[in-house]
């Protein structure tokens, strides 16, 4: 609960506590807040009693928490019922990429090979735009059913 409180802050707490309330009446403040804490508690309890009661043996796990829906969805796909796990423990998507890339650029060695040896481009595509000029004498092509 106070999981996120540092020793300076809670000898901060403790002094303002003596501060505010004096040292007389800080052991009766004190057992009426841990009492209060406790009724709440017992309280919480027998509300989830209740719940569960309510809704059967089939939700005799049941926590509050699971309303949550991420706490929801984690508890119903960490069961290995669908093989999740060994689906996520068998797919290394570093070893993927690094298969990918190796086999990308065993490609590019094999062509630049390849047309090195022949002399030419060998098939090989250019895939730059380049803009076509027409020749000066190549006209548009003219439809005149259009005109």
């Amino acid at each position: 609960m106070f999981n996120d409180i540092g020793p300076l802050e809670l000898v901060t707490i403790v002094v303002l506590a003596v501060l505010v309330f004096g040292p007389d009446k800080l052991p009766k403040v004190i057992q009426d807040v841990m009492r209060t804490i406790r009724k709440i508690r017992e309280f919480s309890e027998s509300a989830k009693e209740d719940i569960r009661q309510e809704l059967g043996p089939e939700f005799k796990d049941f926590e509050l928490e699971d309303l949550n829906p991420k706490t929801f969805i984690r508890k119903h796909l960490d069961n290995d019922e669908l093989g999740l796990k060994e689906i996520r423990n068998g797919f290394d998507l570093k070893k993927e990429m690094a298969e990918v890339t190796d086999s990308v650029h065993s490609r590019e060695a094999d062509s630049a090979a390849s047309s090195s040896g022949s002399g030419s481009a060998g098939g090989r595509i250019d895939m730059t735009k380049k803009p076509e000029d027409p020749g000066k004498d190549d006209r548009p092509p003219f439809d005149a059913d259009a005109t």
